[in-house]
């Protein structure tokens, strides 16, 4: 378990997978995870989620990276997940993803809590050197915690995600160990 200020990252169980099978169909958080790859994200059946666990939970592979559920440390509630993948141990370089399912813990410090808790953990105990990211231009709040974690915009893919009818950028962030430590 890794643990953070506010927040505990740990395994995924199969108990986990029935509060993200309830946020994915939740359109508008769907909306803002997945952005414009929504309508495969929310709508997936339960055994779907079940099966991607045991095919691809069970096993880690470093190289591969990992899922973590997100517990809050006051009061033990399951919020969200968050992974690291893409891990490349040549150029010491990883990407990140993360998602708040309940409503009721967004805008509260968790996302940063989260983003501080896997940063730290890939750059000291996995030597990393950068880990890079990306968002829709239209999901303010993740760019703001993001940045407000010493992301930087690096790259901007115009009209590259399509959600609720309207185009948006896909924004690539990046922070580098030597910015950090």
């Amino acid at each position: 378990m890794l643990k953070g200020e506010k927040i505990e990252l740990r395994a995924v169980t199969k108990e986990d997978l029935k509060n993200q099978y309830k946020w994915r169909n939740d359109e508008a958080f769907a909306n803002l995870a997945a952005g414009s790859d929504s309508f495969q994200y929310n709508n997936t059946p339960l055994e779907m989620m079940e099966a991607f666990y045991e095919k691809n939970l069970m096993t880690v592979s470093v190289q591969e990276g990992c899922v973590f559920s997100v517990y809050t440390l006051t009061d033990g509630k399951h919020i969200g997940k968050c992974d690291y993948r893409d891990v490349n141990l040549v150029t010491r370089t990883a990407t990140i993803g993360l998602s708040i399912g309940e409503r009721d813990y967004w805008d509260g410090g968790y996302g940063s809590d989260i983003i501080r808790t896997l940063v730290r953990h890939l750059f000291n105990s996995m030597n990393l050197r950068r880990i890079q990211l990306d968002t829709w231009s239209g999901n303010k709040r993740a760019i703001r915690a993001y940045e407000k974690c010493g992301f930087e915009v690096e790259g901007r893919l115009r009209e590259n995600e399509y959600v609720d009818g309207a185009y948006y950028d896909t924004i690539v962030m990046g922070l580098l160990r030597s910015r950090v430590l």
